[in-house]
């Protein structure tokens, strides 16, 4: 699992959580390896085995209510069995006021503390979510990733086969580019892989005899996404190089790859003079679609075939 430190958390949360970083500045190399945020009003009583160390822990006002209730000496005690649980980051939310030796014991453990107006709810979610993706396990692949039809495809090939031709082709046809070349995909669920372009190649591709293009100038910002789950895998191959087995026109077994552990469905596409890669494409994944419905039309004729056959028989 991929890791990210609290002062990365900090700089890429703080304008949309509103943070300001009040006490433990030392601690900014603390690393994050959980999605989990917590609230720990039981640790604060002292069970400490509903803390787990390097995440992130949300004071709301419930927690706060109940320090201030707390003789000093009580609330101090309170507040050290928290920090030693080797926390990550503590967040005091709801705008509440923290209290000295909340800010004293941040900077005795060299725990970052932040306080944010957000109310401890909203703050949590949107945490969350962002470390699910910060720290999901990764994977960079080869290909360009577009958005077609609203479904996430992975065209992928050897090298001058025409993938990036077919992302113009696409582009041109009103579907989006997310990334050309290199892909950074994500398993952000047990189920679910997000794809996403490298901050450096964002909004291009690169097309042999034209060099490369902004593909946002050209063709509109509605042209790009920087994001999208994995849908389906599209594989280019030369006509003349694929197996036998591969052209059974009748077969009904499903493709898949493997990508981070998750099984994507998979599609191969000859590559021959005169095909009309971007209509293909685009039916590939129409067929896709009705295949998430349960609609095979390889099945279905093979079914009538069978069907005709018997009646065939019965005849003669």
């Amino acid at each position: 699992m991929a890791q990210i430190n609290v002062a990365e958390l900090f700089k890429q949360t703080r304008r949309k959580l509103k943070l300001n970083w009040v006490a433990g500045v030392n601690g900014g190399s603390k690393t994050l390896t959980s999605v989990t945020v917590s609230k720990p009003s039981l640790a604060l009583i002292g069970h400490l085995n509903f803390v787990h160390p390097n995440r992130v822990q949300v004071l709301g006002c419930a927690e706060m209510d109940y320090l201030r209730s707390l003789p000093a000496e009580e609330a101090a005690q309170s507040i050290e069995n928290l920090y030693s649980t080797d926390l990550a980051a503590v967040i005091v939310a709801n705008g509440e006021k923290v209290p000295d030796t909340l800010i004293a014991a941040a900077d005795k453990h060299l725990t970052p503390l932040f306080t944010s107006p957000l109310r401890s709810p909203e703050l949590m979610d949107i945490l969350s979510h962002f470390l699910a993706q910060a720290v999901a396990d990764s994977v960079s692949l080869h290909g360009v990733f577009m958005e077609v039809q609203g479904f996430g495809a992975l065209i992928k090939g050897d090298a001058a086969i025409g993938k990036s031709e077919l992302a113009l082709e696409l582009i041109s046809r009103g579907h989006r580019l997310i990334a050309d070349d290199i892909v950074d995909f994500f398993r952000i669920s047990p189920e679910r892989i997000e794809g996403r372009c490298p901050p450096l190649l964002q909004d291009f591709l690169e097309v042999r005899g034209l060099g490369i293009l902004n593909i946002r100038a050209l063709f509109g910002d509605n042209s790009v996404k920087p994001t999208k789950p994995l849908d389906l895998i599209i594989q280019l191959e030369m006509a003349d190089k694929q197996a036998p087995q591969l052209l059974d026109r009748l077969s009904i077994k499903t493709q898949n790859e493997e990508v981070l552990g998750v099984k994507v469905p998979k599609v191969r596409i000859p590559i021959a003079a005169g095909r009309n890669i971007a209509v293909l494409v685009e039916v590939a994944i129409r067929n896709h679609m009705l295949l998430l419905r349960g609609i095979n039309a390889t099945k279905q004729f093979t079914q009538r075939q069978q069907r005709e056959m018997k009646k065939s028989k019965l005849n003669n």
